[in-house]
């Protein structure tokens, strides 16, 4: 890459999952929307054909005169090919495949275990941990061989588990994971402030915060806009509004699968004295099974929502019909903002900006030091060129520390299990797991354990057989 009149030129982008028909969208949207960047875009994709698509859509963005920033996409076939040279490696990939997340979140359901999105924690997210670690092996090893010193930016969930795998196997690896749930509890801290102070267009960003914990289960212990302490705000508005929760008036919790009235917020605000920085539906995971998701009645009067996997086949397939109408032209990707930050901090790391931001990195600062080093944990941290130092969130606290940690213990054991296929370690994940703690008998939890990991057979190593 080159540098000129604040301009990288040249930039070379290894993008694994170059198929994505989300993820990837996005990312083509930024790109296109700033012009201090540009260069070339190298798709990888075991479906090969999803990934030519996507290289018609991205060249077609790229030539619109409306696209300040311009770009090459290109199709290759190997990890090789796209990440020989690669100054950034994004790696958005789906594990699997909804058949296989259909077992991942609905089987547990015979012993009355709900999941709201099953991808991090709970049987889901360790069953969906035991096929993308081997993919995260792979592309560590790949990205070893070919690209050592690439900052590489994960999308990929489980989150945690993910950027775990990549540091397990090539420790200087420069990999972080980026998620943009914090960004949603800043806007909800915004439309509070809005609401309850008298104020207007207050930008998310402007909402200064001091985030620690891990991906999904993530919190804020300080919050403050241009000086106001937000922890009062928040507090009087969530002993007026418990019940009915945040944006109500039109009922836009029931609107779509993945919002929600932010009452579990609320709610562990209430008892543990912090503000939760993710959707509800990560949140409620996280915690024992018998309460957010007791079971769908449970769910529905906390007022968020299950994500059956039928939903997610049914939009796979509209996706799959957008795709062919931006193939064809029919359709354009709107340049709109999207909200995310994923291009921000590649500028920061190219030395045209420095960014502050959430981050999912091992905790070898101590940014949290009552929790592991080798645990991975979301904090703030400093983006500038060449480098990511994480800002020191100071302790967590040991009413939030008790919820966390048998999460952190989980991963160790996920990853364990998933380099050995040592099942008696799944089981013993099952088990410590708080939304099966207590739930059913040990035999039944390891029939289910057996049963969910036949339902995956088809993304394991040969030893699992």
């Amino acid at each position: 890459m080159k540098y000129a009149n604040d301009r990288i030129t040249g930039l070379q982008v290894a993008y694994i999952g170059g198929g994505s028909r989300g993820w990837a969208w996005t990312f083509m949207t930024d790109l296109a929307r700033n012009d201090s960047l540009s260069g070339t875009v190298r798709l990888y994709d075991i479906d090969e054909q999803a990934a030519k698509n996507n290289e018609i859509i991205g060249n077609h963005l790229s030539a619109r005169p409306d696209a300040a920033g311009k770009w090459e996409y290109k199709t290759v076939p190997t990890l090789k090919d796209a990440l020989s040279g690669a100054d950034f490696v994004v790696i958005s990939i789906l594990p699997g495949t909804f058949d296989e997340m259909e077992s991942d979140v609905h089987l547990p359901e015979r012993l009355g275990i709900y999941q709201s999105v099953g991808d991090t924690a709970g049987p889901g997210g360790i069953i969906r941990a035991l096929r993308t670690i081997p993919m995260f092996v792979e592309i560590a090893e790949a990205i070893k061989a070919y690209s050592p010193k690439a900052w590489v930016i994960n999308y990929t969930n489980p989150m945690s588990l993910c950027v775990k795998t990549l540091y397990h196997v090539f420790p200087q690896i420069k990999a972080f994971g980026c998620c943009h749930e914090v960004f949603g509890t800043q806007k909800v801290l915004a439309g509070i402030c809005e609401e309850t102070l008298g104020l207007e267009h207050i930008d998310r960003s402007d909402i200064i915060i001091n985030v620690l914990g891990i991906n999904h289960f993530t919190w804020f212990d300080a919050a403050s806009y241009k000086g106001i302490d937000l922890f009062p705000v928040y507090r009087q508005y969530v002993d007026s509004h418990y019940e009915e929760g945040f944006g109500q008036a039109d009922n836009n919790w029931m609107n779509s699968t993945f919002n929600c009235a932010h009452r579990v917020k609320f709610d562990l605000f209430k008892r543990y004295g912090l503000i939760a920085a993710a959707g509800d539906r990560h949140l409620a995971e996280f915690m024992p099974g018998g309460e957010y998701l007791k079971d769908p009645e449970t769910v529905k009067s906390w007022k968020f929502g299950l994500t059956p996997v039928s939903w997610r086949k049914e939009d796979l397939k509209n996706r799959l019909a957008r795709s062919r109408r931006l193939v064809s032209g029919e359709e354009e990707l709107d340049l709109k903002p999207t909200g995310e930050e994923g291009i921000s901090l590649i500028r920061a790391l190219c030395g045209l900006d420095r960014v502050i931001s959430n981050v999912n990195i091992p905790n070898t600062a101590l940014q949290i030091p009552n929790l592991p080093a080798d645990a991975v944990v979301e904090t703030n941290a400093v983006f500038s060129r060449d480098s990511i130092r994480p800002v020191a969130a100071g302790e967590i606290p040991e009413n939030v520390r008790a919820l966390v940690m048998p999460h952190v213990e989980n991963h160790e054991r996920t990853l364990r299990a998933a380099l050995t296929c040592d099942r008696d370690l799944v089981y013993e994940a099952f088990l410590n797991d708080p939304l099966v703690k207590g739930r059913a008998a040990e035999a039944d939890v390891k029939k289910l354990v057996d049963d969910m990991i036949a339902g995956t057979m088809a993304y394991l190593p040969d030893g699992w057989k």
